[in-house]
C-alpha cells in the first residue's frame, strides 16, 4: 500500500522560511516523479514544483527563486524549503508521487502564514 505523509507544516510569520518533508513508503521511489501542490480556500488545487527520477525540477512562476524541491532516494523522502512566505502562501501543502498513469496523494499538511 502506497503512504506519502507530509510534515513540517505549522504557523509561520511572514517573510520566514519553513521546510516541509515528504515520508513515501509502499512504492518504488527510485521509478517515481515527485511533487508538492497546494489549495488556499477556495482555490483549485495548484502545482508548486516537481522532481523526477533524474532530479530534474520544475516550478510554478510562484515559487521560482523561493522554493526548492529535493528528493532523497535511500530515505525515500522529498523536501521542500520555502522561503520568503507571504499570506498567498496559506494553504495545505500536498506531496504527490507519479508514475506512468498512476497518482498517489498524501493527506497534506496547512501551512499558514501571519503577516
Amino acid at each position: 500500500q502506497v503512504q506519502l505523509v507530509e510534515s513540517g507544516g505549522g504557523l509561520v510569520q511572514a517573510g520566514n522560511s519553513l521546510r516541509l518533508s515528504c515520508a513515501a513508503s509502499g512504492l518504488t521511489f527510485s521509478t517515481h516523479a515527485m511533487g508538492w501542490f497546494r489549495q488556499a480556500p477556495g482555490k483549485e488545487r495548484e502545482l508548486v514544483a516537481t522532481i523526477n527520477v533524474g532530479g530534474i525540477t520544475y516550478y510554478a512562476d510562484f515559487a521560482k527563486g523561493r522554493f526548492t524541491i529535493s528528493r532523497d532516494g535511500p530515505a525515500k523522502m522529498v523536501y521542500r524549503q520555502m522561503g520568503s512566505l507571504n499570506a498567498e502562501d496559506t494553504a495545505v501543502y500536498y506531496c504527490n508521487a507519479r508514475r506512468l498513469s498512476r497518482t498517489y496523494w498524501g493527506p497534506g499538511t496547512q501551512v499558514t502564514v501571519s503577516s
